[in-house]
């Protein structure tokens, strides 16, 4: 029989999303904790059963060590058209294609925009306030006329950019990439990195992780910040040093931060980002929406039964 795992299904989502029962004579095990917080050997030994793995993108990594430890894997399943977690070329060297799927857009630049409330307008707080007898706790802020600065101007910053052109804020953007044309097209005015840094009252970054851009934001950049500025995070963790954050917050030396990814994943629980009031926090959830888990479990079933009939689809590593 057929074995298939589905890790990292945090939300009880997968089983839902998708006819998992269509899949004749195979067994479908699905893992609700994330598995990869034990040691690599413990890891291999959880899913050396399965003859197939669908993998949440950026959740569990698959390096050689480990492709190298599961002989029964013949093909792995990842969310998502691209995951620099798995080693493509081991798993091709092994004859383990791996085959993608679609993601949608729409979920992360929506998610940024109700970080960006929640902070201008305290939601998280006045919630709280309100659950527990109070009313009216802290004066929150307007948008209009205020600097949104965008950290990497492409797909998903762009849309960030348009909707605060809606709300009236003025757009500036800066990235490696990104010049004064390119900025134009978005109606965003491209300014130099330090600009940025000092004339954003709110800064979103959208920024593919690369050695280019880890640590980007570090002590240097969040020094040259208003105080008065607030920091969003939903693209990669590791683009801001972390403990340079930490200190910038703890010293006040902005007004806050809205975060949904980080350099380890799930956060430790002792994490200090955790005992911080003036940071909003969220679980990597800006790309988790309902329509994404059908779509991507959806596809990640479709690619199972090509696979099957011999003709394996949207392969990654071919």
């Amino acid at each position: 029989m057929l074995k298939i795992a589905i890790l990292d299904d945090y939300q009880n989502a997968a089983s839902q999303a998708a006819d998992w029962d269509s899949l004749a004579e195979a067994e479908v095990s699905v893992f609700h904790d994330y598995i990869a917080g034990s040691d690599e050997e413990t890891l291999a030994e959880k899913l050396n059963p399965f003859n197939v793995i669908v993998a949440m993108r950026e959740r569990t990594p698959f390096p050689a060590s480990l492709l190298q430890k599961l002989p029964e894997l013949k093909l792995l399943v990842t969310t998502g058209m691209r995951n620099l977690a798995i080693d493509m070329e081991c798993a091709r060297q092994q004859n383990i294609p791996v085959c993608g799927t679609s993601m949608v857009p729409h979920s992360t630049y929506e998610h940024a925009w109700a970080l960006i409330l929640g902070l201008a307008k305290n939601i998280v707080r006045e919630n709280a306030l309100m659950h527990a007898g109070g009313w009216q706790a802290e004066v929150g802020f307007g948008l209009k006329d205020k600097a949104l600065g965008i950290l990497g101007l492409g797909r998903l910053g762009s849309e960030v950019a348009r909707i605060g052109q809606a709300f009236g804020m003025r757009v500036i953007a800066w990235s490696q990439n990104l010049n004064e044309e390119k900025a134009a097209a978005q109606n965003a005015s491209y300014v130099d990195k330090e600009t940025l840094f000092r004339e954003a009252d709110i800064l979103s970054i959208h920024l593919l992780l690369s050695d280019r851009t880890r640590g980007l934001v570090g002590a240097p950049e969040l020094a040259m910040m208003k105080k008065s500025a607030y920091l969003v995070n939903t693209a990669r963790g590791p683009i801001v040093d972390e403990k340079a954050l930490l200190s910038c917050l703890q010293n006040k030396a902005i007004a806050g931060a809205a975060i949904d990814v980080y350099d380890i994943e799930p956060l430790p629980q002792d994490h200090p980002f955790r005992s911080m009031n003036n940071l909003l926090l969220t679980g990597h959830t800006g790309y988790v929406v309902q329509e994404l888990y059908e779509l991507a479990y959806g596809q990640a079933l479709e690619n199972i039964k090509a696979w099957l009939a011999g003709e394996p689809q949207r392969v990654l590593n071919a």
